[in-house]
C-alpha cells in the first residue's frame, strides 16, 4: 500500500529543512513552506546552496510569534518579527525570471545574514496575496508558489532514492533532494507515470518532473560539496534529458486541507 512516510517544510529557500509528522496546506503548499528568502542587497536577486553551500547548515523556524528564528553554528540566532506587507516596507527581488516586490525583514535581520553570507543580504518575506505564478506552460493560470522555484510541492518516492543509492554504491540522503513528501510502498520512479494523486482529503496534480542541478552534491549535514559530483553525475548518467537529469515530481493541490505522515496514497490516474 502507498503510504506518506515523510513530511518536510523549508521555512528559508535553501535554508535546513524541518522535519514534521503533520501540517496544513494552504494555496502555496505545505503552510508556511519557503516564505522566506535571502536576496543580495545590490542586485535584489535570490541567494541558494547552489552558489553559498553554507546555507544547507542555516536552520529557520517559524517561532510561536509568527515570525522566523534563525540560528547556524557560530552566529547564535536571531527571531525576526514577520514584517508588515505595506508598500514602504517592500524591496524589489529577483527569482529566476520573476520580478516583484516583496516586505523586507529589516536592517537587525539584514545584520546578522550578511554576517552569515559574508556579503551583504536581505531577508525578505513573501505573504499569499503577493504570491508568484507557477511555471509557464504548466498547471492552471491561477497556480501560485511563493519562494519554490517552480513549484509549491515536491514529491520523491522512497524507492526511487534507493535505486540512486544502489547505482552511486552508497546511502544518498533525501534531504539533498529536498522534497516537501515523501511516498513509500511504490516502485523506482512510478511517480513518473502519475497524473492526480489524493492523499487524506487533498488531491494532487503532478504537473512537471523536477530537473536538479549540483544543488544535490552539497551534503545537508556538514554543506560540503560531494568532491566526485554525486549523486548529480549518475543522475545525468541515468535520468537525464533535454532539460537536465529529472528526480522527483511537482506537485500542485486543488485545495486546502491536513497531511499526517502514514496517511494511505491514491493515484487516481
Amino acid at each position: 500500500m502507498l503510504r506518506l512516510s515523510a513530511l518536510y517544510r523549508y521555512p528559508l529557500k535553501s535554508g535546513k529543512g524541518q522535519p514534521l509528522q503533520g501540517i496544513g496546506l494552504d494555496k502555496l503548499g505545505l503552510d508556511g513552506d519557503r516564505r522566506w528568502m535571502l536576496v543580495d542587497e545590490a542586485s535584489g536577486r535570490f541567494l541558494t546552496q547552489r552558489a553559498v553551500a553554507k546555507m544547507s547548515q542555516l536552520s529557520a523556524l517559524w517561532n510561536e510569534a509568527g515570525g522566523l528564528t534563525l540560528s547556524a553554528p557560530g552566529y547564535g540566532s536571531i527571531d525576526v518579527p514577520l514584517p508588515s506587507a505595506g508598500e514602504e516596507q517592500r524591496r524589489g527581488v529577483i527569482i529566476w525570471r520573476d520580478t516583484l516586490r516583496v516586505p523586507d525583514a529589516g536592517d537587525e535581520a539584514g545584520a546578522w545574514v550578511s554576517e552569515f553570507i559574508g556579503n551583504a543580504t536581505r531577508l525578505v518575506h513573501v505573504p499569499v496575496e503577493l504570491a508568484r505564478t507557477t511555471a509557464a506552460g504548466y498547471g492552471k493560470d491561477d497556480d501560485k508558489v511563493a519562494f519554490a522555484d517552480g513549484f509549491p510541492l515536491l514529491l520523491i518516492g522512497q524507492d526511487s532514492l534507493q535505486d540512486l543509492s544502489n547505482r552511486v554504491g552508497r546511502p544518498m540522503e533525501m534531504l539533498r533532494f529536498r522534497p516537501n513528501l515523501v511516498i513509500e510502498g511504490s516502485q523506482a520512479f512510478a511517480e513518473d507515470g502519475w497524473k492526480r494523486i489524493r492523499i487524506g482529503d487533498v488531491v494532487f496534480r503532478v504537473v512537471k518532473p523536477c530537473s536538479r542541478c549540483i544543488m544535490t552534491t552539497v551534503d545537508p549535514q556538514t554543506g560540503e560539496r560531494d568532491p566526485g559530483r554525486e549523486p548529480f553525475a549518475t543522475l545525468q548518467q541515468y535520468r537525464s534529458t533535454p532539460d537536465g537529469p529529472m528526480f522527483g515530481q511537482n506537485l500542485v493541490n486543488d485545495s486546502n486541507g491536513r497531511l499526517e505522515v502514514g496517511m494511505p496514497v491514491e493515484v487516481l490516474e
